[in-house]
């Protein structure tokens, strides 16, 4: 059996990270506060965003549905957050502070979104799978679906971590 290269993260500064996650991708990108943006979970392997619909966001006035450019905004967030929560998996040694420094370096480098219903709905929740962890480019898949569960979109988008 082999020791890990460095013990887990404790409990309280794994909830310190979470809540730093949070409140980055919530408060401190203000774009994301205009899109109502919300992170209902940043687990490894279960990370998801929340939107409500909104007027603001509605892209065809006669349809009431959310605006493809919205659609695309809450997509790509939710890919990076998938990216960050891995790599704090990857680098457990690091403290809270250290970590979220490497957000600072972290830019969407390409984007696709496939638009595959109307997006009509109450809310859309946003879900993301890390299908590459490099250590200077890094991929994710996203969905997003209504509250009835139909899936709106799919995107997949590449991310520079370092």
């Amino acid at each position: 059996m082999t020791t890990p290269a460095h013990p887990p993260r404790s409990a309280a500064e794994q909830m310190r990270l979470e809540r730093a996650l949070i409140d980055l991708f919530e408060q401190k990108i203000t774009f994301h506060q205009v899109l109502g943006l919300k992170v209902l979970s940043v687990r490894p392997g279960d990370v998801r965003t929340r939107v409500d619909m909104r007027p603001e966001l509605v892209g065809h006035y006669g349809y009431g549905r959310l605006h493809g450019g919205v659609t695309a905004a809450i997509l790509d967030p939710t890919g990076a957050l998938a990216i960050m929560v891995a790599m704090s998996e990857r680098h457990p040694a690091e403290g809270t502070e250290q970590f979220m420094q490497r957000f600072a370096r972290m830019a969407t480098i390409d984007l696709r979104t496939d638009y595959l219903r109307q997006g009509i709905g109450q809310h859309f929740v946003a879900s993301a799978e890390v299908t590459r962890l490099g250590g200077r480019v890094s991929s994710a898949q996203m969905r997003l679906v209504n509250e009835q569960g139909s899936l709106i979109a799919t995107g997949s988008a590449a991310y520079i971590v370092a």
